[in-house]
């Protein structure tokens, strides 16, 4: 079950590990993606803070991470195809070994009631 952030981001466990995207609203008001800058494997994570930038033809947005641990895997296939963030709200960013998930959560329902 997907958890999403104030700021548009979603978090979504699977088997222990947390996968990071951004919501259909944001790609939405973004726009055209045309850049990801991924993060690095290995790199450290903090919940509410910037974990990585996307780039559209609008502008350029922070995407901030909400867990807390380090970075396993990153989603490549942005590099060559950073659209696939605008038209498919499975697409993940990275995988997070986490050690929590930020206390601010909200679930679907609340989240798309807070869009409007």
């Amino acid at each position: 079950m997907k958890q999403y952030t104030k700021t548009h981001e979603w978090v979504e466990v699977k088997d222990g590990v947390a996968y990071v995207g951004i919501s259909a609203y944001a790609a939405e008001e973004l726009g055209e993606v045309v850049y990801v800058d991924l993060p690095e494997e290995g790199q450290s994570v903090t919940a509410g803070e910037p974990l990585c930038e996307i780039e559209s033809v609008k502008a350029v947005a922070e995407v901030n991470s909400p867990v807390n641990g380090k970075v396993v895997k990153v989603n490549d296939a942005l590099a060559d195809a950073p659209e696939t963030l605008n038209g498919d709200d499975e697409a993940w960013i990275c995988a997070v070994e986490f050690d929590s998930l930020a206390d601010d959560l909200m679930d679907e329902a609340t989240y798309k009631a807070s869009l409007e």
